[in-house]
């Protein structure tokens, strides 16, 4: 069956907020716990919903973190947030061909906003599935299966691309294939752990995959 329906994690796959993220994430854990944390203490948490995440420093404090957490990121998004080279040109390219395109994301509504308008695919994606959409994160596949009920679409007819295990473990529980994409932080190796099928080394390999190039 022909692939007509994308759907796209956000962070770390379509726009660059890997250095938001850290920068985020060491100014809240310094703020409350003072040189107890690092660059690489961070990594591994990367791509997890920020809740949950913040649940592993300090269980009493979530609350807190997260607020802390969250005036950091959006005082300093447009800033620190980048594209990654060949998104703008595929995206612009599936769209104009007729795919169904979609978010699937862990994020917040109004910061998956910011960031798809401050790189301009604000005007590509059909639908957007956030955290705020679904009682269950990914790796659960309730969010692409919202997305794809949204979209009028099968799993079958899906490919959802990630950066992140969660990512790659989401599209495979929903019966999606799925793409990895090389560039993500944690290194292509690791991603491969997961058993994508697809590892996509810049975004316009889509194409190929695709049959569109």
């Amino acid at each position: 069956m022909k692939r007509n329906t994308i759907l796209f994690d956000l962070d770390g796959t379509l726009i660059n907020t890997n250095e938001l993220i850290i920068a985020s994430f060491l100014y809240t854990l310094d703020k409350h716990f003072p040189e107890q944390y690092n660059r690489e203490s961070i990594l591994p948490f990367m791509g997890m919903p920020l809740v949950e995440t913040m649940e592993q420093f300090d269980k009493e404090k979530v609350s807190e973190l997260v607020q802390t957490y969250r005036e950091h990121n959006i005082s300093h998004h447009d800033e620190l947030v980048t594209e990654f080279e060949g998104v703008f040109e595929t995206v612009e390219e599936l769209y104009k061909k007729g795919y169904k395109l979609g978010i699937v994301t862990t994020k917040m509504r109004n910061t998956v906003e910011m960031g798809l308008r401050l790189v301009g695919l604000d005007k590509f994606f059909q639908t957007v599935v956030t955290l705020d959409d679904v009682k269950n994160a990914k790796p659960d596949p309730e969010p692409v299966q919202k997305a794809l009920a949204l979209l009028g679409s099968t799993p079958e007819e899906a490919i959802m691309v990630g950066d992140s295990k969660y990512d790659i473990l989401a599209g495979q529980n929903a019966g999606t294939q799925t793409a990895g994409v090389a560039w993500t932080i944690r290194g292509n190796d690791y991603l491969q752990q997961f058993n994508p099928d697809f590892m996509l080394n810049e975004m316009t390999d889509l194409l190929d995959v695709l049959g569109e190039r």
